[in-house]
């Protein structure tokens, strides 16, 4: 059976990393308060003239030449994110006008933290229909810019980053197993940012209201995320015919560690099998997933044969995941 399998990945971060310390000087928090509930220590923000395609672009070189492509080989580019670098066109397009990929096709996905996974669900089907074989998948944020700085809620949880991967067609068993996608739009106001678009369009009332920056609610959605995580991976494992005990490594989305602790516990998966950065990067959405995986394959925690399951939750509310066969 054909299947997609993926042959290269890479991230990147931007250089600057904004610690809880320094945040301790803008709002009335302390690294102590956000630690504990949520387990980010620090998170990188981009430049002021640094754009969601340019972080793209570093990503996708990385990956690209981690197998050896040329842009030109490039025949599909999807990429994730609710941050692009403008309303349009696609970031996708930028991103190939910047690599210079002449031969795809570029488009935007929007699923939030869950875009990723989307996104090689895509991917994935159309490498099994043989439509495409070689695919640039990219997973990008700069939510620093959509941050109120004076909200504790939100500002102390998101950063800026981007991850890429690089899908190619196979007939081994390796490869994607299997990708589940979900949604529930009747939660949309759990996650949101609400002004920009054709709803509260652009005005002095939306700036000064600060409708241009994200709003959650972060209690309800924390509950709704473990119950729904842990039925996620229950469900996929359960469509490969696989224990929770055959997994290598659980590649959470990187939210919050309260999330991820919590449902490793209610999966009985140690936590030794989970991989997690979310300390170093804080939620950077859609290129959360991305990094980790990149992250966690040069640092020798994946080796050939090993299953790999990534799973996410976010605004939509969307979650998805997908089991691997390395």
């Amino acid at each position: 059976m054909l299947r997609a399998k993926i042959t290269a990945t890479g991230s990147y971060a931007p250089e600057r990393s904004l610690t809880n310390y320094e945040i301790e000087k803008i709002i009335n928090t302390s690294d102590a308060w956000i630690t504990e509930r949520t387990g980010i220590k620090e998170r990188r923000i981009a430049g002021e003239s640094q754009t969601t395609s340019e972080l793209a672009y570093y990503a996708s070189i990385k990956a690209l030449a981690e197998c050896n492509l040329e842009p030109d080989e490039i025949d599909l580019i999807i990429v994730a994110t609710v941050s692009g670098d403008m309303p349009f066109p696609a970031t996708a397009c930028i991103l190939q006008k910047l690599l210079d990929a002449k031969n795809a096709v570029a488009f935007d996905i929007n699923a939030a933290c869950s875009g990723f996974i989307y996104a090689m669900s895509i991917a994935n089907s159309f490498i099994q229909t043989g439509t495409y074989k070689k695919v640039l998948l990219v997973g990008v944020e700069v939510l620093s810019k959509f941050l109120d700085w004076s909200d504790r809620s939100t500002c102390i949880l998101f950063g800026d980053g981007a991850g890429a991967a690089i899908l190619e067609p196979t007939n081994s068993e390796n490869g994607i197993l299997s990708t589940h996608i979900y949604s529930d739009g009747n939660l949309w106001e759990f996650i949101h940012l609400p002004g920009g678009g054709s709803k509260n369009p652009t005005s002095n009332h939306t700036i000064e209201n600060k409708l241009h920056y994200i709003k959650m609610r972060g209690n309800e959605t924390f509950k709704v995320a473990v119950k729904t995580l842990e039925n996620l991976v229950l469900d996929t494992l359960k469509f490969n015919n696989l224990d929770p005990a055959e997994l290598s490594l659980l590649i959470p989305h990187q939210a919050n560690l309260r999330i991820i602790l919590a449902t490793a516990k209610r999966l009985g998966i140690s936590m030794d099998k989970v991989f997690v950065n979310v300390d170093k990067y804080g939620n950077t959405s859609a290129a959360s997933i991305p990094i980790a995986l990149d992250e966690a394959v040069r640092a020798g925690r994946i080796k050939k044969d090993d299953y790999i399951l990534l799973e996410a939750f976010g605004a939509g509310l969307t979650w998805a995941s997908s089991l691997i066969k390395w």
